[in-house]
């Protein structure tokens, strides 16, 4: 490895925990106002906010990766230009293209390991953190979950506990279903199985129903069930994606084809997290083309703000057709690798005598 392949390497990183620690300390600052904030009429330890807020902050970091991507760059480009090294590089016969091409090898690197262990490090602290604030949140007696097994939901109403198992959702129907009904105290008040149940509203159709309780067993053709779930609550009740790991979603996926549920959001999920890398590499060669196209400007802070201001137009371009592919109305390959496309097309217009700067 050459001398200045190891500098550019070392000047990056610097940069990188830089920023990173920098955008931690605000992260989990904003994180601890806001659990300060949820738990100041209960009665908890006071590690209790941080703990929480600590668990919380990697996975907002994670989506904050390209704009430290974008800011990292610009401080190395700072660095080079405040000292001059960019002119000795110059000289030396490295071109431009030749420094963003290393950069860009870095940046994707760099990504890749976000993607991989960052990504799964981070998902593991956020389902931890969803388990220790569960029981403190207004949901936390409802439950809705998907495995290889079905639908399960638990839910509390009336003074009952309702367990619910479903092997299928077809339009506004569970299919195959399988309810036990507690008292408070987990005593088994009935069991009721049921091939179809339709699910349009909070009170539930049940069709052709075998209710067995004490002993006994009745069929009814057509009975109703109260509970706190619809067809759009059980739709949107996807689990927290960011507290899935790669592999869990995957699992997920195939558990929700299994069961005819959306796989709307995990694909996108999934999507996002493949082209992930991608983005904070067209990221770092925009960075990099802003920097050389403005470096005879003095203000370092306006140079840095110009390329916020662009990495933040394309940021919620890009969460535009995250909404429009996961309200299905684009495709989801398209809804992600659309804006990417323009960003490539953004910079191989910007990169045009790029080595005359």
């Amino acid at each position: 490895m050459t001398t200045y392949i190891k500098f550019f390497i070392n000047t990056f990183y610097k940069s990188f925990f830089f920023v990173l620690l920098i955008m931690f300390s605000l992260v989990f600052i904003l994180n601890l106002l806001s659990e300060l904030e949820f738990f100041k009429e209960i009665d908890i330890k006071i590690y209790f906010p941080l703990l929480l807020s600590l668990l919380n902050s990697p996975t907002m970091i994670f989506e904050m990766f390209p704009f430290i991507i974008l800011i990292t760059i610009q401080l190395f480009f700072i660095k080079l230009f405040s000292n001059n090294e960019i002119e000795i590089f110059k000289y030396s016969g490295l071109k431009n293209t030749k420094i963003i091409l290393i950069l860009s090898v870095i940046s994707v690197l760099t990504g890749l390991i976000i993607t991989t262990v960052f990504y799964n490090f981070s998902s593991g602290l956020k389902n931890f953190y969803l388990k220790l604030k569960s029981p403190y949140t207004s949901d936390g007696k409802y439950l809705a979950v998907v495995t290889k097994n079905g639908l399960w939901i638990k839910d509390e109403i009336d003074g009952k506990i309702l367990i619910i198992n479903s092997s299928e959702i077809n339009q506004n129907f569970l299919i195959d279903n399988y309810i036990t009904e507690f008292s408070k105290d987990y005593d088994v008040l009935r069991n009721i199985k049921s091939p179809k149940i339709d699910i349009i509203n909070n009170e539930w159709i049940l069709f052709d129903a075998k209710i067995y309780q004490n002993n006994n067993y009745e069929i009814q053709k057509i009975s109703k069930l109260k509970t706190s779930f619809n067809l759009e609550r059980i739709r949107s009740l996807y689990s927290n994606l960011s507290s899935l790991n790669i592999f869990q979603l995957y699992e997920l996926r195939e558990n929700y084809k299994k069961l005819n549920y959306s796989l709307t959001e995990v694909e996108l999920q999934l999507y996002k997290l493949v082209s992930f890398p991608l983005y904070l590499l067209l990221v770092s060669i925009f960075s990099a083309l802003i920097m050389f196209r403005v470096k005879r400007l003095e203000n370092s802070t306006f140079k840095i703000a110009l390329g916020l201001f662009f990495s933040v137009i394309i940021y919620y371009v890009n969460n535009f057709f995250f909404v429009l592919g996961s309200s299905e109305k684009l495709p989801l390959l398209f809804s992600v690798f659309f804006p990417l496309t323009i960003f490539v097309l953004i910079n191989g217009l910007m990169i045009n005598k790029i080595n005359e700067k």
